[in-house]
């Protein structure tokens, strides 16, 4: 029996596929574009976000029920601008062709050249999610855009209201074949992994990860791929527990730790255990006294979220572990308008724990403990490779051991979340956590066809490479075999 047709999928196949050919087209016929162009076109985004940042985050709030308008400001609109800022200042440096060693050197001192220039690779997909949906999808169209490309940017459909302004207002500030903004649910996101764009990046659960990739692959589309893992939390013995809980604990908490690098456990030396324990609730009280009706805790964006969540403690529970909520105000959560969870932690929490099992994206926060250092390196190395690691303590012995004997996408000593607010430095994933890298000029490459170009020589001296071949090529052979 045939299936019936669902005219809006159709439609919006249809669409996805005039627009990339609107732009594919665009890029052929233009060419690529110069520096003040893309200049301009960064530059638009900055203003844009500028313009409408309390549209923006007006509608982080509504999609999430309750969200902190301060973080939003914080983390969704500077952390936007910021890299497309970045940008504008060293894009003349980026673009610039970068000259390589000539081998044989002979051939060098006889004027041949060797470089390499980036171009453009012409239509970049950006599929975003919804935990940060404005900067995230900045962050990837900025890099972009400094390399010269188009974007048809997918956004997330569980935040509706933020997907749908941004769509209005790159309508407002771009053209379709400079920018264009794709709407829709899961199908229409998977239809858009399986265009032929000349690059893909995509933001999202490593699960949906495998999808996005297998859908490129058909089309032999180069990936981008930041997705998530639990991010382990590694404190030595030389810590100072209460700096370590309160950085803990704000990373753990900022966006109700729906965030791909919130620190996911922790392990901590076992005699330091109810120490943390104490201080992370001194912590946590200090920053929310209450959480109900505080306007800088933010609620979980959705009820299916909420209730796996949920279901992560009550699993815990129920396996033995020991759960202690951090309610400050003492509050009632059984009742409320929001979909609020309080800072939870997870004691004796076991691998048969779906909490141990499961990335949290939550506002809990297993705590494991360690007898020996190097025991945490096991345990780190036992989990499939995550997007972030995060050591406290003064032992750069220690702290040495991790960055050596582990492996992770990115790493912040002495915090938590921090190196992706490093402009400078790639950001990505490694294994189970994503392939690839952007940000700054790492995002520039990631988005430029590296083109390696050689210059030969006008000396006929190279005509000894030709047959016959005489003493003089086999001199050559002879002399690089040494």
């Amino acid at each position: 029996m045939n299936k019936p047709v669902i005219p809006a999928i159709e439609d919006s196949k249809a669409r996805m596929a005039q627009l990339l050919d609107i732009q594919k087209r665009a890029n052929l016929r233009k060419g690529p574009p110069d520096a003040r162009l893309r200049k301009d076109r960064l530059a638009r985004c900055v203003t844009l976000l500028k313009t409408h940042k309390d549209e923006l985050i007006a509608a982080l709030d509504s999609d999430f029920g309750a969200r902190s308008k301060d973080m939003s400001a914080l983390t969704d609109i500077v952390a936007a601008i910021s890299p497309c800022t970045s940008a504008i200042a060293q894009l003349d440096k980026w673009m610039k062709p970068q000259k390589r060693k000539v081998t044989p050197a002979a051939l060098g001192v006889l004027g041949a050249k060797a470089e390499v220039r980036y171009q453009p690779k012409g239509v970049v997909g950006v599929m975003t999610p919804w935990n940060f949906p404005v900067q995230l999808s900045f962050d990837a169209i900025a890099g972009a855009l400094a390399a010269g490309n188009r974007v048809m940017l997918k956004p997330s459909e569980l935040t509706p209201e933020t997907s749908a302004l941004m769509a209005r207002l790159i309508d407002l500030y771009f053209d379709e074949d400079e920018i264009a903004v794709v709407l829709g649910g899961a199908d229409v996101g998977a239809a858009f992994s399986e265009l032929p764009f000349d690059h893909l990046i995509y933001t999202g659960s490593t699960n949906v990860g495998r999808h996005v990739m297998a859908a490129a692959a058909r089309n032999l589309v180069p990936v981008t791929l930041e997705l998530g893992g639990k991010c382990p939390v590694v404190v030595g013995r030389s810590a100072d527990l209460a700096k370590t809980a309160a950085r803990v604990m704000a990373g753990k908490t900022m966006n109700a730790g729906q965030i791909c690098l919130a620190p996911d456990y922790i392990i901590a030396p076992k005699e330091n255990r109810e120490a943390f324990v104490n201080e992370a609730t001194a912590a946590v009280t200090k920053m929310f006294p209450n959480i109900k009706s505080n306007p800088d805790y933010t609620a979980i964006v959705s009820q299916r979220h909420y209730d796996r969540v949920k279901g992560l403690i009550d699993d815990a529970r129920a396996k033995g572990a020991k759960v202690v909520e951090i309610n400050p105000g003492n509050e009632d959560f059984s009742q409320q308008e929001h979909r609020k969870i309080p800072p939870t932690l997870i004691l004796d929490a076991t691998d048969e724990m779906s909490v141990m099992q499961e990335e949290i994206f939550g506002p809990v926060l297993p705590v494991r403990t360690y007898e020996s250092f190097d025991s945490t390196i096991a345990e780190v190395n036992a989990r499939p490779r995550p997007l972030g690691l995060y050591y406290f303590g003064d032992d750069s012995a220690e702290s040495d051991a991790l960055l050596e004997r582990t492996h992770s996408g990115g790493v912040t000593i002495n915090d938590v979340i921090f190196h992706i607010s490093m402009d400078d430095l790639p950001f990505g994933g490694v294994g189970p956590s994503g392939m690839g890298a952007y940000h700054g000029e790492r995002g520039f490459k990631e988005f430029s066809h590296e083109k390696a170009v050689y210059r030969q020589t006008a000396s006929e001296l190279i005509a000894m490479f030709r047959p016959p071949y005489g003493e003089a090529f086999r001199k050559q052979i002879a002399s690089r075999l040494k």
